[in-house]
This record gives C-alpha cells, sequence and structure tokens, in this order.
C-alpha cells in the first residue's frame, strides 16, 4: 500500500480537498491533529509528502506553518487553491426549519455572518474543526443542530446538506503548498507553466538594509508575489522575511538575484521553486 498524504484536520476538512487536488480522490490519507504534527509525519516517514494552508484570501497567512517550514526541512514541490464552499449540514431527516444551533469553526462562522443575520434564531456554536463538527452532530444524533463544513465533509460522515454555499464572499480561497522532505528525489519538472520561488531570509538591522535586499529582485525585473514578516526567535523586534516571486531558482534572473540577496542577508533559504496554482 501507498504511504498515505497528511494534512490537519478531520476526515472531510479542506485541506483534504486540497490533497485531492494535487494526487487525485484516489489517494490514501493520513488525517493529523495539529499541523507540527502533520510536518512530523512527513519527517518520520509515516507520509509520502503533506499538504498545508498558508494563507486564506479572507482570513490571512496561517502564521504557524510559516514557523514550521524554517523549523522543519522540508521543500516545496507544488502549491494549489481551493475555493472554501460552506455547506450547512446536518444528519438525514433534520429538517432545515427545525435546526437551532450551527457548530464550525470559529473562521468559518465568521465566513456565514449573513446567513445568520438572515437567521436569528439559530446559535453559532464555536468548534474545533468544520469537518469534526460534522462528524460530532452526527455521532450525537443531534436533531436540532447543523454544522458548516464542506462537501466531503457531508459524505465522509453520511450527513444531508442543506443549504450550499452559505459562504458570505465566494471569492474564498485558501492557498495550500504540498511538501516532502529536503532529501527527497524532486519531482519531474513540468513543461511549458509558470514558476513561484518561495524564500525566507534575515537582514541585518540598520536602515535602507530590507530596501536593498528586496532591490536584488527589483533590479532584476523579478516580481515580487508576496512578503510576510515573522519574529525572530531570541532576537526581540528583529524579523524573518518570507517572499514570494515570479520564476524558478535556477532561472538566470532569479539566480542572479539570490546570488545578491545572499550577499546582503545575514541569513537566506530557498523553501521550493515550483508551478503556479491558478487562481
Amino acid at each position: 500500500m501507498k504511504k498515505p498524504i497528511a494534512f490537519q484536520g478531520e476526515l472531510g476538512a479542506f485541506s483534504q480537498a486540497a490533497v485531492y487536488q494535487l494526487f487525485g480522490k484516489s489517494v490514501p490519507v493520513l488525517p493529523c491533529p495539529t499541523f507540527e504534527t502533520t510536518f512530523r509525519a512527513l519527517m518520520s516517514g509515516k507520509a509520502a509528502a503533506a499538504v498545508i494552508p498558508i494563507e486564506n484570501t479572507l482570513a490571512g497567512s496561517v502564521h504557524e506553518n510559516y514557523d514550521h517550514l524554517l523549523r522543519f526541512d522540508v521543500r516545496i514541490v507544488a502549491e494549489t487553491n481551493v475555493r472554501i464552499v460552506h455547506n450547512l449540514i446536518a444528519a438525514p431527516g433534520v429538517q432545515r426549519k427545525n435546526v437551532r444551533k450551527v457548530y464550525s469553526h470559529p473562521v468559518a462562522l465568521n465566513q456565514c455572518l449573513k446567513f445568520f443575520a438572515r437567521n436569528p434564531g439559530i446559535e453559532k456554536v464555536p468548534f474545533y474543526d468544520t469537518a469534526g463538527s460534522v462528524k460530532m452532530i452526527m455521532a450525537e444524533g443531534l436533531k436540532d443542530a447543523a454544522a458548516i463544513a464542506s462537501e466531503i465533509a457531508a459524505g465522509t460522515y453520511g450527513a444531508t446538506i442543506l443549504k450550499a454555499e452559505i459562504e458570505d464572499d465566494r471569492r474564498n480561497f485558501t492557498r495550500f503548498f504540498r511538501l516532502q522532505k529536503a532529501s527527497a528525489k524532486p519531482l519531474p519538472a513540468p513543461g511549458r507553466q509558470n514558476w513561484k520561488t518561495s524564500i525566507v531570509f534575515t537582514t541585518r538591522n540598520k536602515p535602507g538594509a530590507l530596501f536593498r535586499g528586496l532591490s536584488a529582485f527589483a533590479l532584476r525585473d523579478v516580481n515580487l508575489t508576496k512578503i510576510e514578516s515573522r519574529p525572530l526567535r531570541g532576537k526581540p523586534w528583529e524579523y524573518l522575511f518570507y517572499l514570494d516571486v515570479d520564476g524558478r531558482e535556477k532561472d538566470t534572473n532569479v539566480a542572479n538575484a539570490l546570488r545578491h540577496l545572499g550577499e546582503l542577508a545575514d541569513f537566506i533559504r530557498v523553501l521550493g521553486s515550483y508551478p503556479a496554482a491558478g487562481a
């Protein structure tokens, strides 16, 4: 049997949808309780790869996973964007008019506020996980409650979708990374496709240091698509900078920019070059 793909959350989580987009629906999966255990499953060899969320178009970045990308010896080899479709889900036979409570992760609840405004008699109940909320209402046989989760979660636990697409904003996407051990054999490079490269670096704490570091890319017309700062542990008020740039690590202009940045930075690490996902 092939080794599974690790992701954080219960079976039916949106991360599982990302796994299916990257690997196909026949791949075995390994749900993990936390992001850290997801990374550890990959590093220990329990999983062939891991799929982790890195940012959402509404909720922003998943800061913990930026920290884990530096902490663990992994490589980003692919990305995908999953449209987050929130569904009102209940046990079979439960009618929408009887629903008095809706369970889900706090982020999911807050992304469906218009639904709750139209239904003031329904109480929002925070829960640890979207798919986990479906699992719970089915296990407890609740007849006056529903959950907000993915279509996959409804199918996984034998529940019924009472109303689909109750999210406030249809342009709600989460970006996921496919990870493998840094020591693993690189994936075959696809042909004609846009690429991204993700980098983390630190600069000297002096005026203009970040400007000069970023100019290494601007001078070579390398497009910067994202910048994220994270605290540098052990050095209060100093920061790590995570960058996404267009292009492949081995492209001449990107390679020269990285070489230039390496001359200016105290620390630099390429986290991966990978085919860019569509919107």
